[in-house]
């Protein structure tokens, strides 16, 4: 495979990741609403419930795509560990919140807390994802 194909899919992968990031903040802002308002908003509730699972699936995707470039790149996957660890925790706790979502129930806030934490944490990775990443590529 060519090396400019390669720089071009590094870079493409790391815009795509840059979208999924501001994907997840935009859905963090939803469910901040949702958590203040007094009046719970349905409108904004079926949004955050239809985008929810649309976002995990890209930021899994985008991680995935990231061990191909990697892969067709260098022929390993673990060339930058800090990076691929980082990846993999944030698509483990996408997984968690998305099943913990699934739990949530009524008023009870036990299941809602932790999706809110859970939630706080990717964004928060993600962005130190992103640093890292700005490594890999300069």
């Amino acid at each position: 495979m060519s090396r400019e194909l390669i720089t071009y899919l590094k870079l493409f992968h790391g815009a795509f990741n840059s979208l999924v990031i501001l994907l997840f903040f935009y859905q963090g802002i939803l469910g901040v609403r949702i958590r203040k308002a007094k009046n719970k908003p349905v409108h904004i509730i079926r949004r955050h419930r239809k985008t929810g699972p649309v976002i995990a699936v890209l930021g899994t995707l985008g991680f995935l795509a990231g061990i191909v470039v990697i892969f067709l790149d260098t022929g390993r996957i673990l060339k930058y560990p800090p990076h691929f660890l980082l990846g993999l925790i944030i698509v483990l706790l996408i997984a968690t919140t998305f099943t913990i979502s699934r739990k949530i129930k009524g008023p009870d806030p036990y299941w809602r807390n932790r999706h809110y934490a859970l939630g706080v944490l990717i964004i928060l990775l993600y962005f130190v994802q992103a640093f890292l990443g700005l490594g890999v590529l300069l």
